[in-house]
């Protein structure tokens, strides 16, 4: 058994496996759960409802990166930016990263099951499905981050089943909006690693597209943008919410400068900018509702 000690020394590496200390997955899985939480109850949500989804969105990104490591644990160690990472080193072991991954997914289906309702539990079946193969995808598909999309963006009609009890077609457009915006960003971040990826024969888009990805990523954000005015329009929406939906244009604006060169840092920090879009649609989402 192992002393009281031992597991506070431990504490850190499980920490860095969940990725608790990089919160931007959690920030870009949080905002459209919230965009969704807020249409979904035409104004503030059920406080409830609002904690658990908060709370699911911690839990399930860092089961989510408990997997994707262990999914790459042979494969880290020979990637510049992931080979520190504690799988990859040994630090933990793949049977304690599953044991952690299972505990992560029980928390989170206890939240869904005594809080929600009988809609939203059916949906999270989907989202644990979803959550476990991503990862494997870059093995099969180029399109590894099509999967990632579908993920972060299962949240969108749990939260709205949650809050009343149905999926509208609203629901399913924000699903395809945010699904969209998730291959553009995980583009960004994919070409980050690409020179390492396309040594060691791991898949993504970023490796598909090659000298087209400015262009691709650039055709996929603008198709955001007008999947969420289409959304806007349908939930009448007015100048707060098309405001926040500038400042993600301009951001979206700033990123493709920002990879003009594909330098490995400039593509992370316009991965990393995303946040910031995310958190402007919200911000102009609520105060519209407020209003």
């Amino acid at each position: 058994m192992p002393s009281i000690e031992h597991l506070r020394q431990r504490l850190p590496e499980f920490l860095q496996l969940m990725r608790l200390d990089r919160p931007i997955g959690t920030l870009l899985l949080l905002w459209p759960t919230l965009w969704a939480l807020w249409l979904a109850a035409e104004g503030f949500p059920h406080p409830g409802t609002l904690v658990v989804f908060i709370l699911g969105v911690f839990i399930m990104r860092a089961a989510g990166c408990v997997i994707n490591d262990y999914a790459d644990r042979d494969l880290d160690g020979h990637v510049k930016r992931t080979r520190e990472r504690p799988l990859a080193t040994g630090r933990i072991s793949p049977n304690e990263a599953i044991g952690l991954f299972v505990i992560l997914i029980t928390l989170a289906f206890l939240l869904v099951l005594l809080f929600t309702n009988t809609l939203t539990l059916y949906l999270a079946f989907g989202g644990v499905l979803l959550a476990f193969i991503y990862p494997f995808m870059k093995r099969y598909t180029h399109l590894p981050q099509l999967f990632l999309g579908a993920a972060f963006s299962w949240a969108i009609p749990m939260a709205w089943a949650a809050q009343s009890n149905e999926i509208s077609q609203l629901a399913w457009l924000l699903f395809a909006a945010n699904l969209v915006w998730t291959v553009s960003y995980d583009t960004l971040y994919a070409m980050v690693d690409r020179d390492d990826d396309v040594r060691i024969g791991i898949k993504s888009t970023a490796v598909l597209l090659g000298d087209a990805d400015r262009p691709m990523i650039g055709i996929l954000q603008g198709l955001v943008i007008i999947m969420l005015l289409l959304a806007g329009q349908q939930a009448q929406l007015g100048m707060f919410f098309h405001l926040g939906l500038a400042a993600m244009a301009c951001s979206f604006i700033y990123q493709q400068w920002l990879i003009r060169d594909r330098e490995r840092l400039a593509c992370f920090r316009a991965f990393l900018n995303n946040n910031w879009a995310g958190l402007a649609v919200f911000v102009g989402l609520a105060l519209d509702l407020a209003w």
